[in-house]
Order: C-alpha cells, then structure tokens, then sequence
C-alpha cells in the first residue's frame, strides 16, 4: 500500500510503515531528519496528493492551533520579533484551520494528529486523544486524533513513572522539532493497527 505521512519530517511514522513492507513517504517542507531521504518527499503537501495514495496520516504544524498561543490573539500586543499578533495572528489561525480541513478529505483513509487546541472548537472534536504512557512511554503529552475511515488506536503498553518532560524541555534551537516528534510506541501501533484497517478498507 502506499501511505503518505505529511508535514513528517523525523520519518518515525514512515519508517514503522516501511519496517511492515509498505511503501510510506514522509514529505516536509523541511529537509528529513530520520535518515532516509529516499523516502522523503520535501515539497509542500498538496502538491504531491495526486490520488495515488491509499492513505493519509498527517501532523500539521500547531503553531497557530494551540490553545497555549491565544494571547496572541489580541490587538494591541507587542511580541518578540517573529511572532504574529492579533489580526495577523487571527488570519494565519484561521489559515491553519482550514489547511487542516482541507487535508482530512484529501484521500479516502485519513488521521489527523495535533495537541489540544482550536481545532475542536473551529472544526470538531477529536475521535481520540492518546498519552504516551499508553505506548510505552512514561510520559504526558495529550495528542488528539481526527480520523477517517481509520479505528481509534488500543494502548499496546501503559506504563507508570508519567512525567510531563517534552513539556518542560529548555528553549533550544531545536525545541520545537523534539517537541513535535511522535513517540516509537505510538508510530509502531499506527503502523501495525492502521495498516491492518487500511488493508481490510480495500479488501487487500
């Protein structure tokens, strides 16, 4: 099957795909950090949703779709170079809202993936929201998940010792990249339990 794993760039999802045989591509507009570039499409998006696809699983950026980032929305703010406010900050929010959209039809078998946020006020609510500690890891870290035409994700291995680290690691220039990373546990139950569902979607 081919499965596109877009605004990935760390490759965890697309190589948990490619380790069960399937033909996964990661694509970014960043350059791919998981080692293999020949799986990696860097471009935006949309330019490579051809229909060829027999699945999505997207993690858009969350930038503007945290609820941690709304005092921003007001006028009058005065912020450090580089982040937007009020106006300009309502227009890419609402930008982002309806990327988000936009990428939940653009193939039959979709998962969208982000934090807590605006989403399921301007858009829905989540089908699912996943911790860490449910996959092997002991941590927190609340993730939503949009799905269509996929099941909701059963916990592979819920574990004590949850801490909220990725939450509290140091500014670096990097943050945000460590931050936005899917766990192992999580990327591998995606791939073995989607996959499954994808394959009994097309009777495969």
């Amino acid at each position: 099957m081919r499965i596109l794993i877009g605004c990935e760039e760390s490759q965890a999802v697309t190589i948990a795909f490619r380790k069960l045989g399937h033909e996964a591509f990661s694509c970014d507009l960043e350059p791919c950090s998981g080692g293999h570039p020949e799986w990696h499409l860097q471009e935006d998006v949309f330019s490579v949703l051809d229909g060829s696809w027999d699945a999505g699983i997207f993690f858009p950026p969350c930038t503007y779709l945290t609820v941690s980032a709304n005092r921003w929305l007001k006028d009058g703010i005065t912020a450090k170079s580089g982040i937007l406010t009020g106006a300009a900050r309502r227009k890419a929010q609402d930008e982002a809202v309806k990327f988000v959209k936009r990428l939940s039809t653009s193939v039959p078998i979709s998962a969208i993936e982000n934090p807590i946020g605006v989403l399921s006020t301007k858009w829905r609510k989540p089908d699912q929201i996943i911790q860490p500690w449910q996959f092997g890891h002991g941590e927190t870290k609340a993730t939503c998940l949009w799905l269509n035409n996929l099941p909701k994700l059963k916990p592979t291995n819920i574990v004590e010792g949850r801490e909220d680290r990725i939450f509290r690691l140091p500014p670096t220039a990097d943050r945000a990249k460590l931050r936005s990373k899917t766990y192992q546990g999580i990327a591998d139950a995606m791939a073995d339990q989607w996959s499954k569902a994808i394959e009994e979607y097309y009777d495969i």
